[in-house]
């Protein structure tokens, strides 16, 4: 019997897809929505994501538009922005709120580049947890006689090798992030 990474290829992908959610969430100097998507506004007397109050476009390079659905919320939608820390400028009008990305110095893009290193090394080790289940299953197979010694090992080279792939991945996501950071 042949052992079944299906739900491990499964979870190393989820791991990949929260590493370039991370990554695309981060402010590069461009002007990107996605920057925006952890962004909470108190509305109503209840915290909502910002995308339920407002629509967001670029306005252009280096900035956002944020027109609130209710005018009314625009200080609640700028006091947000501004509390979530993402090193922003933001300014209000009669409209909505504008958001500026500053350029990024020599300093801020190191320090990016060693949040992008803690955001795949936090992605690795997400990869390791769900190494550890699999092989402990597999060892469990084998002491249950559902699996030979010699089907362990193959599950065990098989293994390593979804693992070398997902962490080659991962690396190439860092690197490419990385490049557009460095300019």
């Amino acid at each position: 019997m042949q052992y079944n990474f299906t739900n491990f290829k499964a979870e190393i992908k989820k791991v990949g897809e929260f590493l370039s959610k991370e990554y695309s969430q981060l402010n590069i100097g461009r002007a990107s929505p996605m920057v925006l998507d952890g962004v909470m506004v108190e509305s109503y007397g209840s915290r909502v994501p910002l995308k339920n109050t407002a629509s967001v476009s670029i306005e252009d390079p280096k900035t956002l538009r944020v027109a609130p659905w209710d005018k009314n919320q625009i200080k609640d939608i700028e006091k947000a922005i501004a509390s979530a820390n993402l090193g922003l400028s933001v300014a209000s009008d009669d409209s909505g709120v504008r958001v500026i990305f500053p350029q990024l110095t020599t300093e801020t893009r190191q320090k990016l580049v060693k949040v992008l290193k803690d955001k795949l090394e936090e992605a690795r080790i997400a990869v390791r947890r769900e190494r550890e289940v699999i092989w402990k299953d597999v060892e469990m197979k084998e002491k249950e006689g559902k699996l030979t010694e010699d089907e362990k090992f193959r599950a065990k080279d098989e293994l390593q090798k979804i693992i070398d792939e997902a962490n080659k991945s991962l690396e190439a996501s860092f690197e490419k992030k990385q490049k557009e950071v460095m300019g």
